[in-house]
């Protein structure tokens, strides 16, 4: 389902916000996604984390809150026994609550799992955590009043960050820690960001002129029940995971031109002869990147019969984490648009059922594959490092410096990627192959997920700069062939990178050429400079 898209100025502002209660909130918001608890796309919740986006809850969805929760009111009455809503939690499931304690209970677990730890969360992923978690909620089988998910989906718009701590989750139960700090605002408690500055959620909620949430039966439990914090960090990590691919077929085109390396292994019979998606893609790009390449053609004639792995094996590397990335797509797309809390509630049968799906081991085992196969990606772009800086592999002057001796170039460069790169590998070690029992051994095999989301997204972060070492040594590489053109998508990115990083002709503060670069590669300037010339890159 494609999502609909409004100006503010057009949208029906959300239901909480009424004459004489609440204020009428942030009139500048650019765009509005409509969220329906189905059909969230990986590109619309960037949009909504990164790029200021607000959401909106669908007409269809409001149907389906309020018949989930007069049933929950129903059986609060009738004295049914609920997880969570008139029972204690976890180990205290036993523990029958009074009609009278239900709502004290939903403010008592806010504050009993705030026992979050660390730095706080980027503010995108927290954003990407309210926005998720509003979709889920649109499903219907929270229970929870259409007035709390909009006051959640209301912070998001009008700006307010929930601070949370990183650490504390276990990824079963959900994400009940950080989903405690996150939730706290709503009810004047905790802290978050407001346009920069910290204030404590009762400051944020006056500013916004917002009421705070007094939580009905219930309510507590399905705020935080759920894998939000886990598939947040899933979904920015392979957004960004998904921006490197084609930065590293780049980077691999250039270096393979400036160390005289052959497009023979890129030749589509081969690929074909081994049909793995992504290894026929890669090769693919790779060959069209390298095309018309005079560096290329000028050795053609040599005696060298084959490039090193890094370069002759690079569609089969980097396709099998391209293949890997299509793996952890489907998991994220199933869990951007499911029910994950506990217990659930089906309107249409008119039961509630507790169950599993706040267990994070999809996720868990889908972020550690996720950080495995992002972490190939830098371990083979440092090794071409080395080899465009170590003149006995590349034919050129040492570390890329032409007064080498008094100049260093690019030496250290490499240290910094081998760094990087040896940091990885004890990052991309799975954490979801462990467990420990939590909740008096209620709770006896959690997933350890968002440790493994956690860890993916740090990895992510590290490979980019990786890549972007690698594609400033193959620009300064490339300024040595000074009478031969390179290829048509080499040239692209090399005048890309050329337009805020100038030729090192002697020794300078690299880090500030690799963070320019890097940003380069953020922003996608160098990949649309490419296909401009050479076409879509898969």
């Amino acid at each position: 389902m494609s999502s609909e898209f409004r100006a503010a100025a057009d949208s029906k502002p959300p239901g909480d916000m009424h004459p004489g209660e609440d204020g009428e909130g942030d009139k500048t918001m650019k765009e509005e996604i409509v969220v329906h608890g189905e059909g969230f796309e990986l590109e619309e919740l960037v949009r909504i984390a990164r790029h200021g986006a607000g959401i909106r809850i669908s007409e269809e969805s409001v149907s389906r809150i309020h018949k989930a929760r007069e049933l929950i009111d129903r059986w609060v009455k009738n004295g049914e026994r609920i997880y969570g809503v008139t029972t204690g939690f976890g180990a205290l499931s036993g523990v029958t609550i009074s009609y009278e304690d239900t709502r004290e209970l939903q403010k008592k677990i806010l504050f009993s799992h705030s026992a979050g730890i660390g730095k706080n969360l980027d503010e995108d992923v927290v954003r990407a955590m309210m926005a998720l978690r509003v979709n889920d909620f649109c499903r219907g089988n929270s229970g929870l009043r259409l007035e709390t998910i909009e006051k959640l989906a209301r912070l998001l718009n009008e700006g307010i960050v929930p601070l949370v701590p990183e650490k504390g989750s276990v990824g079963a139960s959900g994400d009940l820690v950080p989903m405690a700090h996150l939730s706290l605002v709503l009810i004047g408690e905790g802290e978050a960001l407001v346009d920069g500055k910290r204030m404590t959620g009762a400051q944020a909620l006056r500013k916004k002129k917002i009421r705070p949430l007094a939580l009905e039966a219930g309510e507590g439990i399905a705020l935080i029940n759920g894998t939000q914090l886990m598939i947040a960090l899933g979904c920015l990590a392979l957004h960004d995971a998904l921006n490197l691919c084609k930065h590293a077929d780049i980077a691999a085109g250039m270096s393979l031109e400036t160390l005289m390396g052959t497009r023979a292994a890129f030749d589509p019979r081969i690929h074909r002869a081994r049909p793995h998606k992504g290894q026929i893609l890669a090769a693919d790009n790779m060959l069209r990147i390298t095309a018309n390449s005079e560096i290329i053609s000028s050795h053609k004639d040599c005696s060298r019969v084959q490039d090193a792995y890094t370069l002759r094996c690079s569609p089969q590397v980097h396709g099998a984490s391209w293949d890997a990335f299509g793996y952890v797509d489907k998991v994220i797309r199933v869990e951007m648009n499911s029910s994950t809390e506990n217990p659930l509630i089906f309107p249409e049968s008119e039961e509630f059922l507790s169950g599993g799906n706040f267990h994070g081991q999809p996720l868990a085992l889908a972020c550690d594959f996720l950080g495995i196969a992002i972490a190939e990606l830098a371990n083979i772009s440092e090794r071409r490092i080395e080899r465009l800086v170590n003149p006995q592999l590349s034919g050129l002057p040492a570390f890329l410096v032409e007064d080498g001796g008094l100049n260093s170039g690019f030496m250290i460069a490499q240290y910094a990627a081998a760094s990087l790169v040896s940091e990885n590998k004890v990052l991309a070690h799975p954490a979801s192959v462990d467990s420990i029992p939590t909740s008096a051994n209620k709770e006896d095999h959690v997933s350890m997920g968002s440790i493994a989301a956690r860890k993916c997204r740090e990895i992510v972060a590290n490979v980019e700069d990786v890549i972007a070492i690698e594609l400033l040594c193959a620009a300064q590489a490339m300024d040595l062939f000074t009478n031969l053109k390179a290829g048509d998508g080499t040239l692209a990115a090399y005048e890309v990178i050329r337009s805020r990083v100038g030729y090192m002709k002697e020794d300078r503060i690299l880090s500030r050429d690799i963070a320019a670069v890097k940003e380069l590669l953020l922003g996608g300037s160098i990949v649309r400079a490419v296909e401009d010339k050479v076409g879509k890159l898969y």
